[in-house]
């Protein structure tokens, strides 16, 4: 007791929630750390979000409380994993991952994350209820940006990048905003040679779904696991204009070397604290995988508007995006599969990345 009366508060508070976990002095071990965005209702038992299928499968069974982010842990203590429901938005996981990271309950110096949450993807490149796994993070949000009315006729965008005077003005700044982040090579191609065969589920109504993309020979195609990169932006853009600036800006930032697949709001905010934690020695950013699947497409077929397919006819939410569940159910199939490697060639993987 005598240490405990020494300690400031916030120093008790936490020697307490060490304690009250049985980790005195040995923090909770965890191997893979997996990350959602966003849950709806309950953890369990009602209409599932990207945390609830990793939660009742897995299972993460145990709650472990956690104020300073938006939602309880959950946690396997068989398999040592953990996982986290962030938040939507960039702000939000960044915040959440930093908390966590340096959260002292926790012993996240091997530990491997997972991004596995949903996401729009470029009829361009794949279809709906599909399995992407990312090469490269592009962040949509830092930028300068006019108003397409009042840009000048020869740009074709007015969203420029910060400290240029142009759109994709060459040469392509000094990466001080991190604005790409470059994941890990090795393992995002070792996580898709793992998972490429997995037959992920077709529907009827997928194909109704996919059928009116009839310009689009890769949004035709049924489900599948596959590779692509992705951008993260706070708005929830939608459209052919959008669509292709989303194209552009990936490929200007990664000069050249990635290829816009998926769009969601937070891995970049995730990415960044992971940056910031390796460096300061609680975390490793190159075990950062990011996995998403896809919801819905980033714009529309033929003969229809970016309003009219975005809003699906005025139709709740809920409604619109037909391969919601298909999506979930990919992104539990494909990065279960990963996760469970991970934990059962530990002996191997704790010490050694796969796939470098």
């Amino acid at each position: 007791m005598y240490l405990t009366r020494k300690l400031p508060l916030i120093g008790w508070l936490l020697f307490a929630s060490l304690r009250i976990y049985g980790q005195t002095t040995t923090p909770i071990p965890v191997k893979v750390v997996v990350v959602t965005m966003f849950e709806i209702g309950a953890d369990t038992g009602d209409r599932p979000g990207e945390f609830q299928y990793w939660i009742e499968r897995l299972p993460l069974s145990q709650t472990i409380p956690f104020s300073q982010g938006y939602r309880n842990l959950r946690y396997n203590p068989d398999k040592q994993v953990l996982g986290i429901c962030t938040g939507m938005g960039t702000a939000r996981s960044a915040a959440s991952i930093m908390a966590l990271g340096m959260d002292p309950r926790f012993d996240l110096s091997h530990a491997y994350w997972l991004v596995a949450g949903i996401a729009g993807i470029d009829p361009q490149d794949g279809s709906a209820g599909s399995a992407v796994w990312a090469e490269w993070l592009v962040d949509g949000d830092l930028a300068h940006e006019i108003d397409p009315r009042e840009m000048p006729k020869e740009w074709s965008t007015g969203y420029l990048p910060l400290r240029r005077a142009k759109p994709y003005e060459q040469p392509v700044q000094d990466n001080d905003f991190t604005v790409a982040i470059h994941l890990n090579p090795g393992l995002a191609n070792w996580a898709f040679d793992l998972t490429k065969n997995i037959k992920l589920a077709d529907s009827e109504t997928l194909q109704k779904m996919r059928a009116v993309y009839r310009d689009f020979p890769e949004a035709r195609k049924p489900p599948r696991v596959m590779m692509g990169d992705h951008i993260a932006a706070m708005t929830f853009w939608h459209g052919k204009y959008l669509n292709d600036w989303a194209n552009d800006w990936v490929k200007y930032w990664t000069k050249g070397k990635g290829n816009f697949v998926t769009s969601a709001m937070e891995d970049t905010g995730t990415g960044q604290s992971l940056q910031w934690l390796t460096n300061a020695g609680k975390a490793d950013i190159n075990r950062y995988l990011v996995l998403r699947t896809a919801s819905n497409y980033t714009m529309q077929p033929s003969g229809v508007t970016a309003a009219q397919n975005l809003t699906n006819g005025g139709k709740e939410v809920g409604e619109r995006y037909t391969a919601y569940i298909p999506a979930l159910e990919a992104a539990y199939q494909a990065g279960s599969a990963v996760v469970n490697k991970l934990v059962a060639d530990w002996s191997v993987y704790k010490d050694k990345l796969p796939g470098n």
